[in-house]
């Protein structure tokens, strides 16, 4: 099969993945194979291919919003059937018997493995997963409209409910990519009031098409105080600014895997009992919570589309904020 395959981190403007041609993999037990129709490209590849990460295992191919059709099955699967229609998400298998496991914190599992990073991924013609971490994509979305809300829809979704965001509340994001777009439908569907804060004109173009009341930057004031706050983009720096435009009681959430160093701070910002949450991972629960919710909505998601080859250059892309909305690599028909 054809794979973008990572073998040792670069910097994305050197074009670490390199098209190669690997053996298929065959499914183990109570493991199903997809052929992978499209996979969503997000800032945390990003993060593996630089090396921002900790890597497990190399080489390896990332990619973790992946939404495929079942070709094959292992001994003793029964949740799921060649032809079914499936998507996998960041999480790829939690071990089950660890503490945190056992008190329903699976995102913080001992043992957790993610997909693209501990197991081959997306950004492939084929891939194999145990059968309980994989779920089926409501029949409303396409195969591309599909593979950014295992991720940036399902991690978003998770930063919005740890937001502790009510509805009817004001709520602020800060950067506009792939989560921030589809969230905030979620948000507006919730009747909140959203103020977006992003550097480029196009992100707050889109902010405003999708009901933000106000877009503009980190330094600007919008004129209100946010109930609850997410930070999507990676930069520490935000962090001071955005408890600053931060009611008292307001929680900010940190919705990234990889952040920059936050700058010192008085503690001005934090009294009142302001909450900064960081935010890890997702839990299965999560994933179908949040697909019945964008289903509802429903929510629409902006798209660009890429070919499997052109991989390392949608990366490059992303990192320069030109993808308005979400990226995805279209594998397969």
């Amino acid at each position: 099969m054809r794979a973008m395959q990572l073998t040792h981190p670069a910097a994305i403007s050197e074009s670490p993945l390199a098209l190669t041609e690997i053996e298929t993999p065959h499914p183990g037990p109570r493991q199903v194979r997809l052929k992978i129709n499209a996979c969503g490209v997000c800032h945390t590849d990003l993060h593996i291919c630089e090396g921002d990460l900790d890597l497990p295992r190399l080489p390896t191919i990332p990619g973790h919003q992946i939404v495929g059709v079942v070709e094959a099955v292992g001994e003793g699967v029964t949740r799921h059937q060649p032809g079914d229609r499936l998507g996998v998400p960041w999480l790829y298998q939690t071990c089950g018997q660890c503490r945190y496991c056992r008190r329903g914190q699976e995102n913080l599992c001992e043992n957790i493995q993610f997909t693209g990073l501990h197991a081959d991924g997306g950004f492939a013609e084929y891939m194999v997963v145990h059968e309980e971490f994989v779920y089926p994509i409501p029949a409303i979305f396409s195969d591309v409209e599909a593979a950014p809300l295992l991720c940036a829809g399902v991690v978003g979704y998770r930063s919005l409910r740890m937001s502790r965001v009510q509805p009817g509340q004001r709520l602020g994001l800060y950067g506009f990519g792939a989560s921030a777009h589809i969230i905030i439908q979620i948000a507006r569907h919730w009747g909140c009031e959203v103020f977006v804060f992003t550097r480029g004109q196009h992100h707050r173009q889109l902010a405003r098409s999708l009901g933000a009341v106000w877009a503009g930057g980190a330094e600007d004031d919008p004129g209100a105080l946010m109930d609850s706050s997410i930070i999507f983009a990676p930069a520490g720096g935000l962090v001071p600014l955005a408890l600053q435009r931060l009611d008292k009681g307001g929680t900010l959430a940190l919705g990234g895997i990889h952040m920059s160093d936050i700058p010192q701070l008085p503690y001005a910002l934090l009294w009142h009992e302001r909450t900064v949450q960081s935010v890890a991972n997702s839990t299965r629960q999560d994933v179908v919570d949040f697909l019945q919710a964008a289903a509802e909505v429903p929510v629409k998601t902006e798209i660009q589309l890429f070919e499997l080859e052109q991989a390392n250059e949608t990366l490059q892309r992303l990192k320069r904020s030109e993808i308005n909305g979400a990226a995805v690599l279209k594998i397969s028909e």
